[in-house]
């Protein structure tokens, strides 16, 4: 079953996002999946597992948890090896890998459209995609992406051309239960204070992105108990 969920955030505590798409169970043949458009930036993810782990990658305690991205074009370059260890570090964080030991859960990317923020929505798609799989989660991910332009003004989940003309860079994962910073990823020159703003307004944002999934996981669950009552 496949569905798909539109959602337009609009102002939230002084807070605006671009549109989100997301229609869950994009890939029928894994365990979940989700594809996630922010803006004009589409990212497909899947999950398989626990399955089968490699010996050389088994661990007795927990899960091994591996992350493939795929770019939209060419070979996998140094930019994606990165995308994939942000992915991997902030997935193995939330999940429950102590249930799982001696397997493995394998998450693929697959990079569909670059319109800013990627980062930010690769994390998100993974995220919708673990719900989708039923597997275990201390918490959930929210991943925001904000820029600094010349003019010392900060832009919260800017598209590619404004990103693209910024000064500084600055993604940030949130967990769901306690809003703490998972990870971060910044390029470009930012004082403190600037870092210390894009904190307090990305955390804001954050609180539409679980929002989001909120509204994806119920409105699933309604089609499927629908569904299964129409059978």
């Amino acid at each position: 079953m496949t569905m798909e969920i539109d959602t337009m955030p609009s102002e939230y505590n002084d807070v605006v996002l671009r549109p989100m798409h997301c229609r869950l169970n994009a890939n029928t043949r894994s365990d979940g999946s989700a594809m996630l458009t922010q803006g004009d930036t589409a990212v497909t993810a899947t999950v398989s597992g626990p399955i089968e782990v490699k010996l050389h990658n088994l661990q007795i305690d927990k899960a091994h948890v591996e992350v493939y991205y795929r770019s939209k074009s060419g070979l996998p370059s140094i930019v994606d090896k990165l995308r994939e260890k942000i992915v991997r570090d902030t997935c193995e964080s939330a999940l429950l890998t102590v249930l799982y030991p001696r397997s493995s859960i394998f998450l693929q990317i697959h990079e569909m459209e670059n319109a800013g923020g990627l980062i930010a929505c690769t994390v998100n798609a993974s995220c919708l995609a673990l719900l989708n799989s039923g597997l275990s989660m201390k918490s959930l991910l929210g991943g925001v992406h904000c820029v600094i332009t010349s003019d010392n003004e900060l832009v919260l989940d800017p598209d590619q051309l404004v990103s693209e003309h910024a000064v500084a860079s600055l993604t940030f994962v949130f967990e769901s239960v306690h809003r703490n910073i998972v990870a971060v990823h910044t390029t470009g020159r930012f004082t403190i204070g600037q870092y210390n703003d894009a904190v307090i307004k990305c955390r804001h944002a954050s609180d539409i992105i679980f929002k989001f999934y909120r509204d994806v996981v119920r409105k699933f669950a309604t089609h499927a108990t629908t569904t299964k009552v129409e059978t």
